[in-house]
């Protein structure tokens, strides 16, 4: 016998922020736009690396941010008869590539940061700094309204990650371009900043790649524990054992599960389904799980074999 939360289609779990989130990152994008042309044109003006560093970072930053926004409007689209549970992955996805598109901007600022340290070029560093200290304020204000409104999203803690990123290549650019205005000397810093903010991107982007592969890997969700979780359906009345208990992330805020419940006695569908529905309700409470397939059992059934590293059957 097998019960699921809903046997028709449904659609996405409305979210209350999400117009709020959406109008943040169209402003962030916008800002973003205008940052990016500044420091281009100061960056050759200035002969800047690190601006023009900076500003390849805030550029492809940009394009996530669009990917984001983009992603984030087409997952609430209502699930259809081909694609049943939406397009929540579509977040997921948008992360992936944002990550794939930072790391591919690394090794070109890389190299040309190389070459300038080997002969390195006179830098404005007034001009520098003053881009600089514009692009961190942007930049470190959008990050902080988005994490306001960020509970938990991988697609917006991306988004934040992006923008906090910029933030802060813009700080070692000001430093950079401060320490030049004053001394008058040591142009290599500006270089050496841009090979920092290029490490610090890498770093990021492998973190943001490893949890959206994760997801679309179909783990159990970072912060949920398996074996608490099948201790919680155990102690619902009725409930004798769990086995083939399965848990995965559609994105980073919706959840599903599949499980096998052996219940007590020989009960009738009606007292079945009793027990099924108390299950729920404990998983939804306590594990934010939102959608649960339960087959209910009087006896156990072999074990799946695709759970053989599973010993929740001889439990």
């Amino acid at each position: 016998m097998t019960t699921d939360h809903d046997h028709e289609l449904h659609a996405a779990p409305s979210n209350p922020h999400a117009g709020q989130r959406a109008r943040r990152l169209s402003l962030a994008i916008v800002l973003n736009m205008g940052i990016v042309v500044v420091q281009v044109v100061v960056g050759f003006t200035a002969h800047s690396l690190g601006l023009l560093a900076d500003a390849g970072h805030n550029l492809a930053d940009v394009a996530a941010l669009v990917m984001s926004l983009t992603a984030m409007r087409l997952s609430v689209q209502r699930p259809t008869a081909r694609r049943s549970f939406g397009s929540h992955r579509l977040t997921i996805l948008a992360s992936q590539a944002n990550a794939i598109l930072m790391l591919a901007v690394t090794p070109v600022i890389v190299v040309e940061a190389i070459s300038r340290l080997s002969t390195p070029q006179a830098v404005h560093g007034t001009a520098v700094a003053v881009v600089a200290a514009i692009a961190m304020v942007v930049n470190l204000g959008a990050a902080r309204q988005l994490h306001a409104h960020a509970h938990g999203d991988l697609n917006m803690r991306s988004a934040v990650l992006h923008l906090a990123g910029d933030g802060l290549a813009s700080a070692g650019v000001l430093a950079a371009g401060v320490v030049i205005s004053v001394t008058g000397r040591f142009d290599r810093v500006d270089p050496a900043v841009s090979i920092a903010i290029a490490a610090f991107i890498s770093v990021q982007a492998v973190r943001i790649l490893v949890r959206a592969n994760h997801v679309l890997l179909e783990g159990t969700p970072d912060d949920l524990d398996v074996d608490e979780l099948r201790g919680a359906m155990r102690l619902v009345g009725g409930v004798e054992s769990v086995h083939d208990l399965h848990t995965w992330s559609l994105s980073s805020e919706m959840r599903a599960m599949s499980a096998h419940l052996v219940l007590d006695g020989h009960p009738t569908l009606e007292e079945a389904q009793v027990v099924a529905d108390a299950v729920r309700r404990e998983i939804r409470d306590r594990f934010a799980i939102d959608h649960a397939t339960l087959e209910l059992e009087c006896e156990a059934c072999d074990p799946d074999p695709t759970c053989a590293a599973d010993p929740s059957h001889l439990r």
